[in-house]
């Protein structure tokens, strides 16, 4: 198969695919991190899938000879996410009604942010391929679109971490779990808020806010290969 994973810095997924035989792109406007340049594409999503590819980061021309077989699209999720909704509104003011919430002072733009967001959520939708993934954390996008087809957890594929994960599926079998585990140790604040212990691992490993972004966001390795196998198969020798 030819398959591209978009908005993927990390590789994981599509390395999965690679693994199995199959013909497998990365691509995000960042440079890749997962060590293979010869396989990631650095520029815009949409002109990949337009043109069958374009140059990758490492200097390379491939366009390939037929369409996209299938897209795993990982849109960015920061303004999407629940998780991030407190940051929206002004903290004095979250006893009104939200029509009369002031923005948040630290991030007075949030709203036209949420908005581009869910824009390019959607044309990610109407992509032009046979089968499509698209993957992200639980968010408005199930009641500004529709509910995902499934949600997955780590835990579900050999990982002792909780993190809900949606997929929205097109022409592709709902995952099925391959290894269930523990759902992880859990951290508990001062405040009494309970949080996955890997998520505040990460907070507190003293890296950059970027890196911290970037690691929250990697796909899990037993995820991946759960989609490369159950989505893709093995390709015969």
């Amino acid at each position: 198969m030819n398959v591209l994973v978009t908005c993927e810095e990390s590789q994981t997924v599509c390395l999965a695919f690679r693994k199995l035989g199959h013909n497998a792109f990365s691509c995000d406007l960042q440079e890749c991190s997962g060590g293979y340049p010869e396989y990631h594409f650095k520029g815009d999503m949409f002109d990949v899938i337009a043109n069958r590819g374009g140059t990758l980061e490492n200097g390379t021309k491939c366009f390939l000879d037929a369409n996209w077989d299938l897209v795993v699209a990982h849109p960015p999720c920061t303004f999407l996410a629940v998780s991030g909704a407190r940051w929206y509104y002004h903290t004095d003011d979250k006893n009104l009604p939200i029509d009369r919430r002031r923005p948040h002072p630290k991030f007075p733009d949030r709203a036209r942010d949420r908005e581009e967001a869910v824009s390019f959520f959607m044309d990610v939708s109407k992509i032009g391929v046979d089968k499509l993934a698209i993957e992200n954390p639980v968010g408005i996008m199930s009641t500004r679109w529709r509910k995902p087809d499934q949600i997955i957890e780590p835990w579900m594929f050999g990982h002792e971490a909780s993190k809900k994960t949606c997929l929205w599926l097109k022409n592709l079998p709902l995952l099925t779990p391959t290894n269930i585990v523990s759902k992880g140790e859990v951290y508990i604040a001062k405040s009494g808020n309970k949080s996955p212990k890997w998520f505040t691992d990460i907070f507190f490993s003293g890296v950059s806010a970027e890196e911290r972004r970037k690691l929250r966001s990697k796909t899990f390795p037993g995820i991946a290969d759960a989609m490369a196998v159950q989505w893709g198969g093995k390709i015969a020798a």
